[in-house]
């Protein structure tokens, strides 16, 4: 018993810490006599709908369960601080940047992306990875993966792409033809998906990977001066992924193992943390780039735009209870502080309506109200009113409309955001033939060894070999205009399941 881990011992280190037992009540507050029984008419009689006891208990329990994400379904959680530990002042007025050693409170939500709530932990999936920072400007979601990178880069794709990563309408299975297909024909998921057949779409855990941003942002600083950036978290741990046969091994033996070992990480005192650092473009570098620096399925090299380290993200506090404040944690890209705003990057454009549009689906129009969502400096000051579960003061007396002569919240102008100007003609731009090769093509020759690479085909092969051989052919062909050689050695590999 003695090699039991924190999170196997939860329940006895809950009864150390409580001294009394509570009174049993319902959930009107009423003192519960008997719980071992419902009231019936004699000992053998039909059962009374007088017994608001059972009816109580039964009437929630049949209610209990809320819809689990659409994505993200399944995910841990955990809460800390963000330390400053460099001065970027020069690009961003954001309070919670605003002094060397300052901290702010944060809470992680981590993730597998396609699979339902009782999926394996260990699947070949990009990571969520969203931080929400408790400013005292208000909340700052940023909401991002694994992965520098992503799928697609214009949001009209978004549902048809996820439908592809879940199951087929008509079996229920997961289906290599709609997966392959998909991506095939859509040639800019190229990069995303050589990261994904990578071991990096294997990680070990959640401590032992990096988080991003992804999108590309906008940083304004005290003097109205603006520049785009791009978010990194470097995981302090180290970088560990699994094999694909590891990562199947761990699927059957331990599905939860991520989330086991972020829980008993923080229980044992073992904090994880995550170094932050920014990318930064000027605007006119942005307007003479060789591509669209807006292009969430490319990464600005790192040897033009070098990491600039801005502070340190701990997490030393494991969630008190997981569905108030894991699976009720809202992020929405939407969720901004003056000092950074959105860019034109398409994909971060589509997600700021979608987010919260999708919260108040799942959670209630009032799922700010919620304590592990609530702003930590203060209460919203707004004229929002009602609603379900409208758990605060529903603003007292407060006028409830705007402009009021009655002393209601006001605007200020110090925190619009920075001026921009658009033009251009209003149409559908499609961006098919941007260059979708070019940075696969390095991740194949620069970034893997020869390990990696060997890897990456038999990841690949082994599950593009359940297409039709018309999508297989298809893909090859786009994998080999990334690379020559990948191309013949996954067309090698695929040929080699036919055969077998």
């Amino acid at each position: 018993m003695a090699n039991r881990d924190k999170a196997s011992t939860q329940l006895e280190d809950y009864a150390k810490g409580k001294k009394t037992t509570d009174r049993l009540t319902t959930s009107s507050g009423c003192p519960i006599d008997d719980k071992l029984a419902v009231q019936t008419v004699g000992e053998r009689g039909p059962m009374l709908i007088q017994d608001f006891t059972f009816l109580d208990e039964m009437a929630h329990f049949g209610q209990e369960r809320i819809p689990e994400r659409v994505v993200h379904a399944k995910g841990a959680g955990a809460f800390g601080y963000f330390e400053v530990t460099h001065d970027i002042t020069q690009y961003t007025k954001a309070s919670l940047f605003n002094k060397i050693g300052k901290k702010t409170p944060l809470g992680i939500r981590f993730s597998t992306v396609g699979g339902e709530s009782g999926s394996a932990d260990s699947a070949r999936d990009p990571r969520g990875f969203a931080v929400k920072f408790y400013t005292e400007d208000g909340n700052w979601d940023l909401v991002g993966n694994n992965t520098p990178i992503f799928f697609i880069r214009d949001p009209i794709f978004f549902p048809s792409f996820i439908h592809t990563q879940k199951r087929n309408p008509v079996t229920h299975l997961k289906d290599a033809n709609m997966f392959w297909d998909f991506i095939s024909l859509r040639p800019e998921s190229t990069h995303q998906v050589s990261f994904l057949f990578s071991d990096r779409g294997t990680p070990d855990g959640y401590r032992h990977m990096n988080g991003y941003g992804s999108h590309t942002f906008k940083l304004v600083n005290a003097q109205g001066e603006a520049v785009y950036c791009k978010f990194h978290m470097k995981t302090d741990q180290g970088i560990k992924n699994m094999s694909g046969e590891r990562a199947g091994e761990v699927a059957s033996s331990d599905p939860d193992y991520a989330i086991r070992d972020l829980y008993n990480a923080i229980a044992d005192g073992n904090f994880p943390s995550w170094s932050f650092y920014l990318q930064v473009m000027t605007f006119d570098q942005a307007e003479k780039f060789r591509f669209n620096p807006f292009d969430l399925t490319k990464v600005w090299s790192q040897k033009e735009y070098p990491l600039i380290p801005v502070g340190k993200m701990v997490l030393n506090r494991n969630p008190t209870n997981y569905f108030a404040e894991v699976e009720q944690i809202a992020f929405s890209p939407a969720h901004m502080v003056p000092g950074i705003e959105p860019s034109p990057d398409k994909m971060l454009q589509g997600r700021l309506f979608s987010y919260s549009d999708t919260h108040r689906h799942r959670l209630g129009t009032n799922y700010q109200q919620l304590p592990v969502n609530c702003p930590m400096s203060a209460r919203p000051n707004n004229y929002q009113r009602d609603g379900p579960a409208c758990a605060t003061d529903n603003q007292t007396g407060a006028p409830n409309y705007f402009p009021n002569s009655f002393n209601g919240p006001s605007d200020d102008p110090k925190y619009a955001q920075s001026q921009i100007h658009y033009s251009g003609d209003v149409r559908r731009y499609r961006t098919d033939d941007d260059d979708n090769y070019s940075q696969p093509g390095v991740f194949w020759r620069e970034v893997l060894t020869d390990e990696d690479r060997a890897a990456l085909v038999k990841n690949m092969a082994g599950h593009l070999k359940d297409a039709v051989p018309f999508i297989q052919d298809r893909v090859i062909k786009n994998w080999s205009q990334a690379d020559s050689d990948w191309g013949a050695r996954l067309r090698k590999a695929v040929d080699a399941f036919k055969s077998a």
